[in-house]
């Protein structure tokens, strides 16, 4: 896959009319389809929590209602975007950062794959936004944490109802009786060393990696030379691996899709990174390049074992990497990067092998 294929939209049916997907872009398993084919209308505010490409933002459109789609990812905003144009409000944000008693309904698929305090957070937005009398709809399975997720909507909203099972997938309806509850603090930090040098990072819920750094990045790290020239970081998180080399790098610019890891890079990094909220290398313009190329891929979409992003990080390095430049991957071991480096750079090495392996591609 190239990168021309991975930044396509894609019209995809659904029923009633159809939506734009395209690689890297969440939203498509059972819980959204099931959420979007059970829900029912009520007032006429609804907010979508986790609309991932949309399929449950376009029910609630379906059914005449006035909606707003809070998203983290920058690949499934550009699938919003299109697929919703001025219809649907749809916005760049945080889910637990909502306007209080905003929403007649709110329809949340749980993010389980993000962790616990981050769906109890989004749940926690989902009950600030609702009004009283409002309906929180939620999806999830069983088999990652729904029950306990319930239970705790309940808690905060009132009474709840489990209206549909399918498989391990499971529905439920709450309404809100109780008052607005309040929103705690979110941030996080965590101190780590390297090479003798004391750095602290700032982090939120459901980061990857939060509150530590990974044993990939620090072998990464540990693998690079002092002198790098411009960097680039695809895929930098929190700023894991750029916090370190800001002593290093002449520039230094890192690129994350999801909103919530950017917040974080840009505390942790400050005015001393150029920081952009990117589905891979889409917020550079056509002509930038780097000296250095670093990256940590991700191998999960949404949870799912997924290849196609670390792929289109592979193909945005080659791009982006000027002649003579370096690009340094971290992976886990069973990950087979190899035969893709080698298809595209001139040299590919490996550095080190451990609990991942750091590899160097030279073009």
């Amino acid at each position: 896959m190239n990168l021309e294929t991975y930044h396509t939209l894609r019209k995809t049916p659904v029923p009633g009319g159809f939506l734009y997907t395209k690689p890297g872009a969440r939203g498509s398993d059972p819980a959204y389809k099931l959420l979007a084919e059970v829900l029912e209308p009520h007032g006429q505010a609804a907010l979508d929590l986790n609309p991932g490409i949309g399929l449950v933002t376009h029910a609630l459109r379906q059914q005449g209602l006035r909606v707003q789609a809070i998203e983290t990812s920058r690949a499934a905003l550009r699938c919003l975007e299109a697929s919703f144009g001025p219809s649907v409000w749809v916005t760049r944000g945080l889910p637990w950062a909502t306007e209080p008693d905003s929403a007649d309904l709110v329809a949340l698929v749980l993010p389980a794959h993000r962790g616990t305090r981050y769906v109890e957070l989004a749940l926690l937005g989902a009950a600030r936004a609702l009004r009283t009398g409002g309906r929180l709809w939620i999806a999830g399975s069983k088999d990652k944490g729904f029950a306990h997720y319930f239970k705790q909507a309940q808690a905060w909203i009132g009474y709840g109802l489990l209206v549909r099972r399918e498989g391990a997938w499971r529905v439920a309806v709450l309404e809100k009786e109780k008052p607005t509850p309040r929103l705690p603090e979110v941030w996080q930090s965590f101190d780590w060393a390297f090479m003798g040098e004391p750095l602290s990072f700032s982090y939120l819920p459901g980061v990857f990696s939060g509150g530590q750094v990974d044993a990939g990045s620090a072998m990464l790290l540990r693998e690079l030379p002092h002198d790098l020239g411009h960097v680039l970081d695809i895929g930098g998180g929190y700023g894991a691996l750029s916090r370190p080399l800001l002593g290093r790098a002449q520039s230094l610019t890192l690129l994350e899709d999801d909103w919530v890891s950017v917040l974080c890079a840009q505390k942790n990094l400050g005015e001393a990174a150029t920081v952009l909220h990117s589905d891979v290398d889409e917020a550079l313009t056509a002509d930038q390049t780097f000296t250095t190329i670093i990256t940590n891929p991700p191998f999960h979409v949404g949870g799912l074992v997924v290849l196609e992003t670390a792929i289109a990080f592979i193909e945005a390095a080659h791009a982006r990497l000027e002649r003579g430049g370096k690009f340094y991957l971290v992976a886990n071991r069973f990950l087979p990067y190899e035969p893709l480096l080698e298809a595209r750079f001139s040299t590919v090495r490996t550095l080190a092998v451990d609990s991942h392996k750091v590899l160097v591609a030279y073009k």
